[in-house]
């Protein structure tokens, strides 16, 4: 009997991510604590940036923007948000969606399964994924409650189950 397998991903739909964005630009523009105020939200290439004219005002935006991004179903662990910085007379707060898992955190995730999973569980590194394979399903569901039940820097989802 061959090996069942999933993969282990990192991935946020990229249109998930423009509604999210879209929806947080609509209420900035809505908003009266925003009127006049020189506060924006806008993509600049991968990045979203963040304006606003005081550094509160900025937190508030980024705040309306994980709010849009949690209701559109994308984790916060997606978002890498960068510290506000002064640039002229406004404030700006660079943005971006992480998509894969970087070496670092693949290293982890292979690690715990090594650790506590199954022993008949094996897992590999590809690219910015992992493939966990097994001759048992069980094993593989156990791994899967395994890793979402770890605090984690990545958001992961898991696909291709066979």
């Amino acid at each position: 009997m061959a090996d069942s397998t999933f993969d282990i991903v990192s991935k946020v739909d990229p249109m998930e991510g423009e509604n999210a964005l879209h929806q947080a630009q609509k209420e900035v523009a809505q908003r009266y604590d925003f009127k006049n105020v020189g506060a924006s939200i806008e993509q600049s290439g991968e990045k979203v940036l963040i304006k606003a004219n005081s550094e509160e005002r900025a937190k508030a935006i980024l705040e309306v923007y994980e709010s849009k991004l949690i209701k559109r179903g994308i984790s916060l662990r997606s978002l890498d948000a960068g510290e506000p910085f002064a640039s002229g007379k406004e404030y700006r707060i660079e943005t971006s969606l992480k998509a894969g898992i970087d070496s670092e955190n693949a290293k982890k995730i292979n690690k715990i399964i090594r650790d506590e999973a199954p022993k008949s569980v094996k897992s590999q590194i590809q690219g910015d994924e992992l493939r966990v394979s097994s001759k048992s399903r069980d094993d593989l569901q156990e791994t899967m409650s395994l890793l979402k039940g770890k605090d984690l820097d990545v958001a992961l989802q898991f696909v291709n189950f066979r």
